[in-house]
């Protein structure tokens, strides 16, 4: 039994949601997203929450319960609040600048890299050294600051790279003398 997947979705007041076919819609004050659903799983709009159900007793349908409720949460967030990552950039030379649709980071190679900003997402550079990436869309802010976080990843010795804001990096020992 999902512990996760029991709890419905409230649907905050300005957030509307509705079931078409084989797509569920969420439209609110950000936009609007869209979810495929599954055979497996059965989904319901009753007083003023989304209930996600197991549609049969299958191990697929039990496995997938907790993780559909959680994607249909993340829309609902999505439309009312939005997601953001922060990444930070550490180390000498390094910095980042976002130039309309594009961000242009120098990151110690011999040319600069530069990164098409994709719809629906929304780069700021509030300092050289941050990159704030927000949307609707969780799992495209999150590819996309993957994306941007693979050019220099932080390494173990000085922690120069880019990193997520809060992430720890594990630094070793240099040689003792």
């Amino acid at each position: 039994m999902s512990r996760i997947g029991k709890v419905p979705v409230a649907i905050p007041a300005g957030v509307t949601a509705t079931i078409e076919g084989a797509i569920l819609s969420v439209k609110g004050p950000k936009g609007t997203l869209t979810m495929p659903m599954l055979d497996d799983i059965s989904y319901g709009i009753e007083d003023g929450r989304i209930v996600v159900k197991p549609a049969n007793e299958s191990k697929r349908a039990r496995s997938f319960w907790g993780m559909h409720r959680t994607l249909v949460q993340n829309l609902v967030t999505g439309v009312t609040d939005g997601f953001s990552k922060v990444l930070e950039i550490t180390g000498v030379g390094y910095r980042a600048n976002a130039q309309g649709k594009k961000l242009k980071l120098q990151l110690g190679y011999s040319h600069d890299v530069d990164i098409d900003v994709p719809e629906g997402i929304e780069i700021k550079t509030p300092d050289n050294t941050t990159v704030e990436i927000s949307g609707i869309d969780k799992q495209k802010v999150g590819q996309v600051a993957a994306e941007i976080r693979r050019w220099r990843k932080p390494e173990p010795y000085k922690g120069k790279g880019i990193k997520y804001r809060g992430e720890y990096i594990f630094r070793k020992e240099g040689k003792k003398k």
